[in-house]
């Protein structure tokens, strides 16, 4: 799809398309989410009734064509949304991003037709929420180490191993799986499959109690001679690599939008803060410590978004965009954890308390560093493709 967002003057402004669903989404998130997302985050709770109000909206299908259900939008569109949507619930943020862009679009770019026609409508309607299953105890950044595996046995293939950190884990009906097929051909030996939770052989382990994103459930995976249909199989087999990093280099932008819908939240809150908290008579705001970190923040936050648009403007254009992926990410969950603990330091000692919203903020932005491939995995993808 080809978009206007950088026009030959060079001046980075959304089109009117993107501003339009960037306004609908941000009152949605006011008036639906902002209300309930302390609450949300507090008891651990699903934001199930959000989810089936944003299917509604078509944000679960913001990427998916048209035929298929979905808003069929741009991947500009798709970080606007997981903005201003992680600007009120980062928990609902990395639901919306997973869901999009390591469930669906995966399926959108190596699915056959008949994939493509079972599973994109019930995605986009939100009638099923997807997770990503790569991750395993021993193999995080290190993909090729995993055990997981699948054997192909008449015209079906048996899975057995462990995820872990799953997003979406216990609530997920569609599954993005990576097994071993050919423990032989390393890297080349994974595949990939589509499973649904309600085959023989899917079990939800243990459900992770986190730091932050509470409300969004993040499990372990077991599957125990999983039979999966030979027709899930995704893409060929062997290709199970190639598809992992190429669907997390979508999936990176998703984050970095996340991270600064996280890092934009506090800088709201620290503005509004500091202009009614007195102390000597005034305002904190008149105060030129406050203003110099308010001034950093709002510098870094601006910058992010541009690494997220840049990086978003080259996928939809079919350019190369693993490195301006990875600058994205590592650039803006740096400023979240960054700006989250500059919104603290604003808010004194009542930052440190449930009362204010950067509390939870704090908590939030620190998981942008580390899923998705850690910051130290960004600036390994950054140096290779500089350096290679």
């Amino acid at each position: 799809m080809s978009v206007n967002f950088i026009p030959t003057s060079m001046k980075l402004e959304l089109n009117d398309q993107q501003k339009m669903i960037q306004k609908m989404v941000r009152e949605f998130a006011e008036k639906e989410i902002a209300p309930i997302a302390a609450e949300l985050d507090e008891k651990g709770e699903y934001p199930t009734k959000i989810l089936k109000k944003m299917a509604k909206l078509g944000l679960l299908g913001i990427i998916i064509p048209n035929e298929y259900g979905g808003a069929g939008l741009d991947t500009i569109s798709y970080a606007t949304v997981v903005e201003e949507i992680s600007r009120k619930c980062a928990s609902t943020g990395v639901i919306t991003s997973v869901h999009n862009s390591l469930v669906s679009w995966p399926i959108m770019k190596y699915g056959t037709d008949e994939q493509k026609k079972k599973y994109l409508p019930i995605l986009a309607k939100g009638e099923e929420i997807g997770a990503f299953a790569a991750t395993e105890p021993n193999a995080g950044s290190d993909l090729g180490a995993m055990t997981t595996t699948a054997e192909l046995k008449g015209d079906k293939y048996i899975i057995n191993g462990d995820k872990t950190f799953i997003t979406s884990g216990p609530e997920a009906g569609i599954i993005i799986v990576f097994a071993v097929t050919n423990k032989s051909a390393g890297t080349k030996g994974i595949s990939t499959f589509i499973v649904e939770s309600n085959m023989k052989g899917y079990k939800v382990g243990s459900i992770f109690e986190k730091l932050g994103i509470n409300a969004s459930k993040t499990s372990e995976l077991i599957f125990e001679n999983l039979e999966v249909p030979k027709s899930n199989l995704l893409g060929k087999e062997g290709e199970g690599f190639k598809i992992a990093l190429s669907t997390l280099d979508g999936g990176r932008i998703g984050i970095a939008s996340q991270a600064v819908g996280i890092a934009q939240a506090a800088l709201d809150e620290s503005i509004e803060y500091s202009k009614q908290r007195q102390q000597f008579g005034r305002p904190i705001s008149k105060f030129q410590a406050i203003q110099w970190m308010i001034a950093d923040m709002a510098t870094r936050i601006e910058a992010s978004r541009y690494l997220v648009y840049n990086a978003a403007y080259k996928k939809d254009n079919g350019e190369r965009f693993s490195k301006e992926a990875a600058m994205a990410k590592l650039f803006a969950s740096d400023t979240a954890m960054d700006v989250a603990i500059k919104a603290v330091q604003i808010h004194g000692g009542y930052g440190y308390t449930k009362e204010y919203t950067v509390e939870r903020l704090f908590r939030d932005a620190k998981i942008t560093e580390i899923y998705e491939g850690t910051s130290e995995v960004q600036k390994m993808v950054i140096a290779g493709s500089l350096l290679r």
